[in-house]
């Protein structure tokens, strides 16, 4: 080697020691002792904190943290990745304002990390020995379906919203064409005993407005039984352990014929302001079906006749419960009151009901 050849190679070597080289050169190794973890977000039927294979339900958009890092379930899965956690023994923790309306934190699992298997994360809701992933959708025709040539209403829509998004979900039809909200208040209870259901879905009241104490707005402090059969209903629900989604009476297709005057169309305005103050004061999660019907551009293309949705209509309907269901407080547009233990006991106030005429004498 020349002279000036071994002066160069002296003075480079100094520099690589001192981090000299390449910018464009591979970055920083990851710090020794960490490593990804996977965690699976379910619903734990049973509370025994242990993801057993019959639970196949699983809750997304959960933000959990391991160490200090955190990652969001994903939708249908209930899967995330969390990178980067340092080695040792942690419990996970949960952003519970993250949480699906309702949904609590069950028993947390002690992880050792590393680990080579998927971690449970448990979540829990209070629903005592009802059935889990049920939906009782509990109203009157339009809850009913069959208002058109293979009309499924709007509980097949939400249906597929809700196994896509939970990867479970029964939704249950428990409507009655043609009845009120009173005859709602009447019926409640046998459906809630023979379904058991996790969720109950209430959609009623279009039809209140054909009665002669429920014509004008006015009559909503005084002879109109629509608000203290709603009410009536929910206390049923929580009453079985079954969690109330209140949803707002639909908008009316004004001018369709005789039966849609404007004044039927200002009654629901009126009564669902009263529905919406229900939802917050019984803690009952809410589906504003009136607003997002009306926020369409054209309610009218909603319907196929004075009162019933047609698919379109439908579709509104299940994505304003879809929301409440799963999304709540979070949406602005749904949970408002309190998380309740539905299965403590509770005092059940008297419905503010001047008459409650029977169900024959009711019927049209």
């Amino acid at each position: 080697m020349s002279a000036r050849r071994a002066l160069l190679a002296s003075l480079l070597v100094p520099l690589a020691a001192c981090g000299g080289g390449s910018p464009t050169g591979p970055g920083p190794s990851p710090s020794p002792g960490t490593q990804s973890v996977t965690v699976v977000v379910f619903y734990d039927e049973n509370g025994n904190g242990t993801l057993d294979p019959a639970e196949g339900a699983r809750v997304p958009d959960v933000e959990v943290s391991l160490g200090g890092r955190s990652a969001r379930s994903a939708v249908g899965t209930g899967r995330a990745v969390i990178d980067g956690v340092a080695a040792g023994s942690v419990i996970p923790t949960i952003n519970t304002a993250t949480l699906p309306p309702f949904y609590t934190v069950g028993r947390m699992p002690t992880v050792q990390v590393p680990t080579t298997g998927e971690v449970a994360i448990p979540l829990v809701l209070p629903i005592g020995s009802n059935r889990p992933n049920t939906y009782m959708a509990f109203g009157d025709s339009i809850t009913e379906g069959n208002n058109y040539p293979g009309d499924p209403s709007y509980r097949g829509p939400l249906a597929s919203k809700l196994q896509q998004h939970f990867a479970r979900a029964t939704v249950l039809n428990e409507g009655v064409g043609s009845t009120k909200s009173n005859q709602g208040a009447l019926r409640i209870d046998g459906p809630l005993n023979a379904d058991r259901p996790a969720y109950t879905l209430i959609l009623y009241g279009t039809n209140d407005w054909g009665q002669s104490e429920c014509k004008r707005p006015d009559q909503l402090a005084t002879t109109c039984f629509t608000i203290a059969s709603l009410r009536d209903i929910i206390l049923s629900a929580k009453g079985s352990s079954s969690l109330p989604v209140l949803a707002t009476i639909p908008a009316v297709n004004v001018g369709y014929d005789f039966r849609a005057p404007q004044q039927r169309e200002d009654w629901v305005e009126a009564v669902n302001v009263q529905v919406r103050d229900l939802a917050r004061e019984q803690g009952a999660l809410l589906a504003d079906v009136e607003k997002a019907m009306l926020a369409d551009r054209d309610p009218s293309r909603l319907f196929v006749d004075h009162i019933h949705p047609n698919a379109e209509g439908e579709e509104i309907i299940s994505t304003a419960f879809f929301q409440a269901i799963a999304h709540g407080a979070r949406t602005g547009a749904a949970f408002t009151g309190e998380v309740m233990d539905l299965d403590a006991p509770m005092a059940r106030p008297v419905p503010q009901v001047l008459s409650r005429p029977s169900l024959r004498s009711r019927r049209r």
